[in-house]
């Protein structure tokens, strides 16, 4: 028998580089260990409490009752792209070829997988915010791009200063992320700073992929699509879903809206990847975007208001610093004065109080000192929390 005969490899040997490299998820870590403890509460996962609205559930189970249960067009039933077109057109001045401009995802989260598949290649540089959402620097480097961290503070109110942005700039910048009313601060960026950003990716020819899945939840400030920015249209790839202001995350409903080449490419991967998103949850979205369900949707955004100011307020309470948020549905408070990290504080949080949080430190190195609170929760559950962090702050605090 040979001396030379390799060793069998372990199943980890035959895991891709990329995959192997991509950290798991700090959110679903604690949302993990929450799931196995009795009585813990949780303000970790950004999920809306509220139940769809009925008229919506209604639209899908009628869909599976009249036997709408196969494929679509890959682009989306056409009647849910011209309600989207219609809707942008309403809320946000901006026109949109229902044909060509839009096409339905299965989830937020895919058309921002498609966007940056269709427009990186290796090396491409991609400028995004620090604190950002966990899926960000993965979206852009499963195609090979690189993530370039613009810092954002507090002292600025977790908005991305315009000639910071200018500072990154290189031969291989390809587009920026921009995501606002933003997870995890909760901050609206104002019109102002907007322009300039839009002037920016005009001069310097770069794209600019806007996820805008929260942009119906603002509170103190009025949100702004940076596709209606004259010039900016057929530079930028919106991204949008149902999930959040119509409480639908487990329906997977998302969409993507731009200039048609950009939809066309997104389309080729799309096409081979997930087909289509699910019929019935087309249908219900159809009925989401009809004006008689934007009742439903103020209703909760006025809950969220409500619970954002109880939030806000307990952790003042409390002496913790907190950037109160204009948008999406998050507290994002300081607990620097602890002396301990982020992820310390809420992993011993969690052990002995039975409250989830989310540290910082899991959306990017400014988010360091800080933990992510959603208050997309029952008002009860948010005061006995906030009871808690009480007695846990009074035991720990230095």
């Amino acid at each position: 028998m040979s001396d030379h005969i390799k060793q069998p490899k372990t199943k980890r040997d035959y895991i891709s580089r990329k995959a192997s490299e991509i950290s798991p998820s700090g959110i679903r870590k604690f949302f993990d260990l929450l799931s196995s403890m009795d009585g813990a509460i949780s303000l970790g996962v950004g999920e809306p409490d509220f139940v769809t609205p009925w008229p919506i559930r209604e639209a899908g189970m009628f869909a599976i009752e009249k036997g709408f249960t196969m494929y679509t067009s890959n682009k989306g039933i056409i009647e849910l792209r011209e309600a989207l077109s219609k809707y942008h057109q309403k809320f946000y001045n901006i026109d949109y070829n229902p044909h060509e401009e839009i096409l339905i995802t299965t989830g937020s989260s895919e058309a921002l997988d498609l966007a940056f598949r269709a427009i990186i290649d290796p090396g491409d540089e991609v400028i995004i915010a620090d604190p950002h959402y966990v899926a960000y620097p993965v979206a852009i480097s499963l195609p090979g791009g690189i993530p370039v961290v613009v810092p954002t503070y507090e002292k600025n109110n977790f908005e991305i200063m315009p000639a910071d942005i200018k500072k990154r700039i290189t031969p291989k910048t390809k587009a920026i992320l921009l995501s606002y009313p933003a997870n995890p601060t909760g901050a609206v960026m104002p019109k102002e700073p907007l322009l300039e950003i839009a002037d920016i990716a005009i001069k310097n020819d770069l794209l600019v992929v806007s996820d805008e899945i929260y942009a119906r939840l603002t509170y103190d400030a009025r949100h702004t699509c940076l596709a209606s920015i004259p010039g900016m249209k057929d530079r930028v790839i919106l991204i949008g879903g149902f999930s959040k202001a119509f409480a639908m995350t487990g329906w997977r409903v998302g969409f993507t809206a731009a200039n048609a080449d950009f939809i066309e490419a997104m389309l080729k991967v799309h096409q081979y990847t997930m087909m289509c998103a699910p019929i019935m949850g087309q249908m219900a979205a159809v009925e989401a975007l009809k004006d008689s369900n934007n009742k439903d949707v103020e209703d909760m955004l006025s809950e969220y208001d409500r619970r954002r100011r109880v939030i806000v307020k307990g952790f003042r309470d409390l002496g913790l610093s907190c950037f109160e948020p204009k948008g999406a549905f998050y507290a994002f408070p300081s607990i620097k004065s602890t002396g301990m990290t982020s992820e310390e504080f809420s992993e011993t949080l969690l052990k002995e109080e039975k409250v989830a949080v989310v540290p910082g430190s899991v959306f990017g190195k400014c988010g360091e000192g800080y933990i992510r609170c959603c208050y997309a929760t029952s008002m009860p559950e948010i005061e006995e929390a906030l009871k808690r962090i009480g007695e846990f702050l009074a035991r720990h605090r230095k």
